[in-house]
């Protein structure tokens, strides 16, 4: 099938989905709609960025301007839509620009569904950690996460449509052990799935193990990045578990590596449990007009050709961009 042709029919895949679908639901930006309406789903990318540590930005806050924002935005997700693209799930962490008001603006005016967080951030060596991370046990620490589902965040009615977590990669410190401790007595509480910033393996199936301890199902966790995990048959090993295995990295330059680790889940079978997305966008904080801002539609226009020259059929496709975001952000309890 041609490039054209097949884009033209992507907003078909969702359509076919709705039929003896499981009624259950996931909660955006404006409220919860069942899953089944997902539809095409970018389940891992970010519409603005803070990158100034926590620390500086709690004595001096760094303003910006959401209409700028906006103006700078919309047209990146009229893209998408047009391509075919329903649901974008915003992965940006608390203490790293979460927006809700930003987000909520940009879900009524783009037409998409959009997701935020709850959780916490360790990564990038504990940069966006507040200090009361550290001085909160787990059960503290996810009563705030908690309260943000029942009662919504920053003084609003919007509330997250998942918890992300970020980890170094590493063995687990002890404040990221706390953080998936905490992951797990939300997910208990509030049926959110635990997205988790991860990585390298050995931090992945650390998690898992804690996870397991905790009597949380690996299905409730997703393994963002785990492209950096060179050692294919770890993502196998985790997508056995019922783990869902996000290769999140796509760019024009990563089509070929992103496919063949698509490839390889679904060459052991476990296709079911994969999800892909660019981790693109960033209006970046601090820089004039954002700084460079890196669209989100080459995973439309390049790497699902590149999926269909590889041999991926209609519903593989289908079960990568609808059907896997739909289970992996319902809101339930595994």
């Amino acid at each position: 099938m041609k490039r054209r042709v097949f884009l033209q029919s992507i907003p078909a895949l969702a359509a076919s989905m709705a039929a003896g679908s499981e009624p259950r639901e996931v909660m955006t930006v404006r409220g919860r709609i069942r899953a089944e309406h997902m539809g095409v789903t970018l389940t891992h990318e970010h519409l603005l960025a803070n990158f100034n540590p926590h620390t500086e930005g709690a004595k001096e806050p760094v303003d910006y301007g959401r209409d700028e924002v906006l103006t700078i935005v919309l047209p990146h997700l009229a893209r998408i839509r047009d391509l075919g693209c329903r649901t974008f799930i915003d992965a940006t962490a608390v203490g790293l620009g979460r927006d809700v008001r930003l987000l909520r603006r940009l879900s009524e005016q783009s037409g998409l569904n959009i997701l935020t967080t709850t959780g916490n951030y360790a990564a990038v060596e504990y940069r966006f950690l507040p200090q009361y991370v550290y001085d909160s046990s787990p059960e503290v620490l996810a009563r705030r996460w908690i309260d943000e589902w029942i009662h919504g965040i920053d003084g609003t009615d919007v509330r997250p449509g998942f918890i992300k977590l970020g980890f170094n990669g590493r063995a687990l410190s002890d404040v990221e052990k706390t953080l998936i401790r905490a992951g797990a007595i939300a997910h208990r509480e509030t049926g959110l799935a635990i997205g988790a910033h991860t990585g390298q393996a050995v931090a992945a199936f650390e998690q898992l193990d804690i996870l397991a301890e905790m009597g949380v199902h690996p299905s409730s966790w997703i393994w963002i990045h785990a492209q950096n995990e060179r050692d294919l048959q770890r993502h196998v090993d985790a997508a056995k578990q019922g783990a869902w295995i996000s290769f999140d990295g796509i760019g024009p330059e990563s089509i070929d590596a992103h496919v063949g680790m698509v490839a390889n889940l679904r060459d052991h079978g476990l296709i079911g449990h994969a999800l892909v997305s660019q981790d693109a966008g960033w209006y970046s904080v601090g820089e004039p007009n954002g700084g460079k801002f890196r669209p989100f539609d080459t995973l439309f226009t390049s790497f699902i050709p590149a999926l269909r020259n590889r041999g991926f059929t209609r519903e593989d496709i289908k079960t990568l961009l609808v059907r896997n975001p739909a289970k992996a952000f319902s809101i339930g309890r595994a």
